[in-house]
């Protein structure tokens, strides 16, 4: 058997235990010898995977291959979804009229939905993974004293990040053009298969390579120690501008008709047109041919253009992220200067305990510091974000131009949409195990688990940071919807109505996101049975238009004043004290438990049994 093939079935882990026979019959086995470069590109791949970043429990590969399933999924759904349209039935796709296939423009809103989920996720893929694209202290002690070219490391990098963008590419587009033909019958099979094709490769490649180019050119620019400073607050951006992209994708469906025959330059500079263009090129356009060609070479220049800079900018940022981190940069103070003019107020009403003032100074001085905490951030703030965004905002084209305006519903909506994303942010970093240096001391002092009024204080320092966190946020939104939001909003009872419910809502997500959470943030254990992701988002599926909806209803209830402000605070403070005795529950039952000896099974006391 050739040695090339036989590298396709060989694995390092293998450790099966086999008899001697077994072992003779299966002749000499030639282990494949691969080069140092092959090896450092594997390795860099598995660090993509395997990163505290990604997870911090070692499943980092297994939650990405879920990501990378569900990616392929919607492509999959909105492809089977298209079969009624391309096939009505008597009175069905509602509107309907006459047989055969929807109008031209109809259809291009279908291939406008392809281009812009591969645009979408191919950048938010990118961005997930936007700080293990350079090394880290721990690539350069390790592979710094080996005999190892900085060049090929270089390149070896380069490849992994290639091989990483392919992939992602190939996965989340595969399903969707195996189903399209069946589909949408299109008399010009060639011209649809390649169209999808070209338009939502080049799409995902265009938004990944922007990616990199931006972090590259500012990484090269402006130096680690400066870039620093800025990235959380870009990728957060970004990560914001992506996902309104696709919440917007219905939207700016209906309006693409009219917006690309006006000939706007924005509809000529916006990218996912630019794709749209490359789809339509191969197909057999009834009308606008010069149009989508144009559309399309602009489309393939650009491409070009943002993988030139990112290759040409890579080496040089590559070099100034190595030369920062063996150098190391000047540090400052970590304190902030906003903060410590209210420490005293604190100090004196939400933290009046030394216990709360420890673990509340504990979260604000380590949930920036480290990037697994710093990726949640982002996440949920550019998922809130978003969702905010697409609520709110309303367009349309008049006259040829777009026009954008806001929703009332959707500022009150909005609302609750931030409580709940930041509050949902926050409990998601406070819970996570990626960082375990930080929780000795309280284990030390206050035993595991602690006493009861301990554990209490602890966990309220957590919340309280949390609620004021949220309640910060929430008001800074309300303060910058009253700038731009309509009249009817800006009136005394609505922006009373928004107080209200903005600070009822963050109270009541922050007791009820935080109610089984028993440690102090930052230094719980991974769980030995990691919760199903999929659970996960259903739960969130539920809860979040529960709170959206309670949002408006209470806002438009709240507006028209009298006792219903007293009622609402009323019902408020009941529910809150209610989520008190359910929390003091729960930490009293865990304080009750016997601590476990290491290495000992957890499975007993999971069940409330006592030894």
């Amino acid at each position: 058997m050739p040695e090339a093939f036989q590298r396709l079935f060989h694995r390092d882990d293998f450790a099966a235990v086999q008899s001697l026979n077994v072992q003779a019959a299966l002749g000499l086995m030639i282990q494949p010898e691969r080069s140092q470069f092959s090896l450092l590109v594997r390795h860099f791949l598995e660090r993509f995977f395997n990163h505290e970043t990604a997870s911090s429990t070692g499943d980092g590969k297994t939650r990405m291959v879920q990501i990378a399933c569900a990616a392929g999924l919607p492509g999959l759904a909105v492809a089977v979804y298209l079969w009624p349209a391309y096939h009505p039935f008597p009175g069905w796709p509602p509107g309907r009229t006459a047989a055969g296939p929807p109008p031209y423009w109809a259809q291009v809103n279908h291939h406008f939905f392809f281009v812009m989920y591969s645009f979408v996720v191919m950048g938010l893929a990118t961005l997930f993974e936007w700080d293990l694209f350079f090394p880290d202290l721990l690539d350069v002690f390790v592979l710094g004293p080996l005999p190892i070219a900085p060049a090929r490391v270089c390149l070896a990098r380069v490849a992994a990040i290639g091989i990483l963008i392919a992939g992602f590419l190939f996965d989340a587009n595969f399903l969707a053009p195996l189903i399209l033909p069946l589909a949408t019958d299109s008399p010009d099979l060639a011209g649809l298969e390649s169209g999808h094709l070209t338009a939502v490769v080049v799409a995902g490649l265009f938004a990944a390579g922007l990616v990199l180019a931006l972090e590259g050119t500012l990484l090269a620019l402006l130096g680690e120690r400066f870039f620093r400073r800025i990235s959380l607050l870009l990728q957060g951006a970004a990560v914001a501008g992506f996902l309104v992209l696709l919440l917007l994708s219905p939207v700016l469906s209906g309006v693409t008709p009219a917006f690309l025959q006006s000939g706007h330059l924005l509809a000529r500079w916006f990218p996912p047109f630019w794709f749209l263009g490359a789809y339509q090129q191969r197909l057999a356009a009834p009308f606008g041919a010069p149009m989508w060609n144009a559309l399309a070479r602009r489309g393939e220049l650009a491409t070009l253009f943002v993988w030139t800079v990112a290759l040409l900018s890579y080496p040089l940022a590559h070099i100034r992220r190595v030369v920062a981190l063996v150098a190391g940069t000047s540090s400052k103070s970590g304190r902030s200067r906003i903060f410590p003019p209210l420490r005293p107020l604190l100090h004196a009403t939400a933290i009046r305990s030394p216990l709360q003032r420890a673990v509340f100074h504990f979260i604000g001085q380590t949930i920036l510091r480290v990037p697994r905490y710093r990726i949640y951030l982002v996440l949920y703030g550019g998922a809130g974000l978003s969702l905010v965004v697409a609520t709110i905002l309303r367009f349309t084209v008049l006259s040829g131009r777009l026009r954008a305006g806001m929703s009332a519903d959707g500022v009150r909506v909005a609302i609750g949409i931030i409580a709940f994303w930041v509050v949902a942010g926050l409990r998601g970093a406070f819970v996570s195990p990626g960082n375990q240096l930080g929780g000795w001391i309280f284990h030390t002092i206050h035993g595991k688990p602690p006493i009861f009024e301990d554990a209490i204080d602890e966990l309220r320092a957590a919340t309280r940071w949390a609620f004021l966190c949220s309640v910060f946020v929430t008001f800074a939104a309300i303060g910058i919807f009253q700038l731009m939001a309509p009249p009817e909003l800006r009136t005394v009872s609505s922006v009373i109505a928004q107080s209200v419910v903005g600070a009822g809502l963050c109270l009541l997500l922050t007791d009820g996101f935080f109610l089984n959470v028993t440690t102090i943030p930052f230094t719980g254990e991974a769980a030995p049975d990691q919760e199903n992701l999929a659970f996960i988002v259903l739960w969130y599926v539920t809860l979040f238009p529960f709170v959206t909806t309670l949002s408006l209803g209470c806002e438009l209830l709240l507006e028209r004043g009298g006792v219903r402000v007293g009622v609402a605070f009323t019902i408020i403070l009941l529910v809150h004290f209610w989520l008190l005795k359910r929390q003091h529950a729960v930490v009293r039952l865990y304080c009750s438990q016997p601590s476990l000896e290491e290495g000992e099974e957890e499975f007993p006391t999971k069940l409330g049994l006592r030894y």
